[in-house]
């Protein structure tokens, strides 16, 4: 992986040119280092000389099948292949993956899913050594953990490092458990996660690329709806009057964030109805 504040390198290996300069340009604006290979035999030279931090491979190539060239890649590294095809191939994804590769895309896609999913990816990979992507503290979905020492696996941890508390809301992270008022209340995996990233601080703004790319890493999402809707159900679990939120709170054109003193609550939508209400799962 490249070092602080370096560019990731990509490799993109794609034989239609449209594709290939449109993803050259778009990846640049991202930030990202561009190669480009138009077919399996170059994508191979290019690797050789450039070594990528990750390769972004068409399937169907001519000549030599993006299938022979993941496997040729897969014998001398284990960079991240994101397999990329025009036809949601279930033999040839399966044969990726089994080959090594680390996800795939169904042309056609739109460049933010494929950069949250270059970036998920990443991170799995190295999630220290990134630099300029937005890092975050990883979603916990199994076993103990808390804000100060996510994914440990000590019992030791004080009161203060292990709850958190807004409003009437008390969030356990070790046991995962959440009460309002002191009633306990049944949140999903989910929405526990999504709950735990908003209070990790508090007053921090996620924005919604940053949301999905944290807790639908492996997921090809063409949409937010999915993550409305948990915002939404957040709401109507936490929220003392979820319609109009004072702790989990919208910030326009951006995301979220979580206000623990509920001093900055948005103001309810025009109509008076929560903005999220006809959002379905």
């Amino acid at each position: 992986m490249p070092p602080e504040h370096a560019a990731v390198k990509v490799l993109v290996v794609e034989d239609e040119e449209s594709y290939r300069q449109a993803l050259a340009s778009g990846l640049g604006r991202e930030g990202f280092d561009v190669i480009l290979a138009e077919d399996g035999p170059e994508g191979i030279r290019r690797f050789e000389e450039h070594r990528p931090d990750i390769v972004l491979l068409d399937m169907l190539l001519p000549g030599m099948h993006g299938i022979d060239v993941c496997r040729r890649l897969r014998a001398v590294s284990e960079v991240p292949i994101l397999m990329v095809s025009a036809v949601d191939s279930e033999l040839d994804v399966v044969l990726g993956l089994e080959l090594g590769a680390s996800g795939y895309v169904t042309k056609p896609f739109r460049l933010r899913e494929l950069v949250a999913r270059m970036h998920a990816i990443l991170r799995r990979v190295s999630p220290h050594g990134l630099g300029p992507l937005p890092l975050a503290p990883p979603v916990v979905t199994d076993g103990p953990a808390w804000p100060h020492d996510l994914g440990s696996t000590r019992g030791d941890a004080s009161s203060a490092d292990r709850v958190a508390r807004f409003g009437s809301v008390s969030v356990d992270y070790v046991r995962r458990e959440v009460t309002v008022g002191g009633t306990p209340v049944h949140l999903s995996r989910k929405e526990f996660d999504l709950l735990a990233v908003l209070l990790h601080p508090a007053r921090r703004v996620r924005s919604r690329d940053e949301l999905i790319d944290l807790l639908w890493p492996d997921t090809y999402l063409t949409d937010t709806r999915t993550l409305d809707t948990h915002i939404h159900r957040l709401r109507s679990k936490l929220e003392p009057v979820p319609t109009e939120p004072r702790f989990i709170v919208t910030v326009r054109g951006v995301g979220f964030r979580i206000d623990p003193d509920g001093t900055f609550g948005e103001p309810p939508p025009a109509g008076g109805r929560d903005a999220d209400e006809t959002v379905t799962a």
